[in-house]
């Protein structure tokens, strides 16, 4: 059945709208599925006003067939809104969809008592079913694209936290690594390795790989391009965290790590780079007023 240009829908919207957002109003305040925990009675209220009042207009100034028509840009603008609040308010998908379809009953049983004829009421429902589904699914589409932002920006975030450049020692930064780097994960290790070298004017920095799980080609080529990337910021990398399994697998997969000093712990780098920036570290013997022991550590 295709829709009709312009339909009775609007002009019954139009005169019964206080009726309709009632009506509305008292279904959804006693649905099971109401989230009194994220939405006031105040502010359901409110926004069940608005979005029927932008639907009327749309009916009035837009075409029935088509949601992408442009009397139909407010009703959009609504909905887009609507469902970037709930995300992130933590209502569902499906809780979000609904506040747009409970519409239907409240309309059908408006429709049932004004128009009087089966066909043209059938005619009407139709109209006011195709309507309704494809704003319930573009409430839907700008939900998900809300929620993808959100973990996106999210994860993001979470790249950020988990790659702190910690200053050891003047002129000496460590990156400690932990979970698995991909190519993601390794834009912003490189990105905030190189600032921070910048920043500090450091000459040595230690890549911790401790808390990698495992060490791959692609994670050796993820450091090998960070550990060229901050020579040519004048910075020398040391890698450390080099377990048996770890070396067994480079070795394994052939991959060229000579020109890189890698070492077991980050004590044991921590020490080469500290000879490297002419430092020592001395032990003071206990009940000598605080001279060092003759032993250099």
């Amino acid at each position: 059945m295709k829709l009709s240009g312009k339909t009775r829908l609007m002009e019954i919207v139009k005169t019964h709208e206080q009726a309709i957002l009632q009506d509305w109003l008292q279904r959804q305040l006693a649905s099971s599925s109401l989230r009194r925990d994220l939405i006031s009675e105040a502010e359901l209220q409110r926004e069940s006003r608005d979005f029927l009042a932008a639907f009327a207009n749309g009916l009035d100034s837009g075409s029935v067939e088509d949601i992408r028509d442009p009397g139909w840009l407010g009703v959009r603008d609504l909905l887009r809104r609507l469902s970037e609040s709930r995300a992130r308010h933590g209502f569902s998908a499906n809780e979000t969809a609904t506040f747009v379809l409970s519409l239907k009953q409240p309309l059908f049983t408006q429709l049932r008592r004004v128009v009087t004829d089966a066909n043209a009421l059938a005619d009407e429902i139709w109209n006011a079913t195709i309507l309704l589904d494809a704003l319930g699914l573009y409430t839907t589409e700008s939900y998900q694209k809300t929620r993808d932002d959100i973990i996106a920006r999210q994860q993001q975030e979470m790249l950020e936290l988990s790659t702190p450049v910690v200053a050891l020692w003047q002129g000496i930064l460590a990156l400690p690594l932990i979970g698995t780097l991909d190519s993601a994960r390794t834009q912003v290790v490189m990105e905030s390795l190189l600032q921070r070298i910048v920043d500090t004017g450091s000459l040595i920095a230690i890549l911790d790989i401790t808390g990698v799980p495992t060490v791959d080609t692609l994670v050796a080529q993820h450091l090998l391009k960070t550990v060229a990337a901050a020579r040519l910021m004048g910075a020398d990398c040391i890698i450390s965290g080099i377990r048996p399994q770890i070396a067994q697998t480079i070795v394994h997969l052939g991959v060229d790590l000579n020109s890189v000093t890698t070492k077991a712990t980050l004590a044991d780098a921590f020490a080469v780079a500290l000879k490297r920036t002419g430092l020592t570290v001395t032990r003071i013997a206990p009940g000598t007023g605080g001279a060092p022991a003759p032993r250099e550590v």
